[in-house]
């Protein structure tokens, strides 16, 4: 796989939500996940969010859905991956986007079911490690370990930023090199 491209890129948050958000430790998630975010919003780079069942597990925590610019597209599913929920994968390819960058919780469940499909359904697929979480140590490696034997490349949030960037020169570098300072 090639580096990212910020024209061919959309950002996939899988279920940054109340109750799933509680049993992990929030506030690195919450962080990592946000910058990612804030990223995407300096560089015009769609995102696309998802709630697991938000009647049990609560909605997306505020602290992230605050940072979601106007038209972001927040869809409700049952199934762990997107891809089930009728109409997700047309949507998606709706933004004629190849390359997909995922981040969420948890990571051997939602996270990677999602990757799984997309990458059957032919998109190149940016696992954001260190912005994905489970609750169990094990589980969390095991399902980064999965991931990679599909086919998703492994990185984290300075890799995807700086490919996003590709130059000091980016007329928003110092904007996005601000995040993680």
């Amino acid at each position: 796989m090639k580096l990212l491209d910020s024209n061919n890129s959309l950002l996939l948050v899988i279920d940054i939500q109340e109750r799933l958000v509680a049993s992990l430790d929030k506030n690195i998630i919450i962080s990592r996940v946000g910058k990612l975010v804030d990223a995407a919003n300096i560089l015009g780079i769609p995102v696309i969010a998802s709630e697991q069942y938000p009647k049990g597990l609560g909605n997306t925590v505020p602290v992230i859905s605050q940072k979601f610019s106007q038209g972001t597209e927040v869809v409700e599913k049952t199934s762990f991956s997107l891809l089930r929920e009728e109409g997700f994968l047309d949507k998606i390819k709706s933004y004629g986007k190849k390359q997909i960058i995922i981040c969420g919780i948890e990571t051997h469940i939602c996270v990677h079911q999602t990757a799984a499909e997309l990458l059957e359904a032919g998109f190149e697929v940016v696992v954001a490690k260190d912005a994905c979480a489970s609750r169990n140590k094990y589980e969390f490696k095991q399902g980064i370990e999965a991931m990679h034997d599909n086919g998703a490349k492994i990185s984290c949030i300075e890799i995807i930023l700086f490919e996003w960037l590709r130059t000091a020169k980016h007329p928003n570098f110092k904007e996005v090199q601000a995040l993680i300072k």
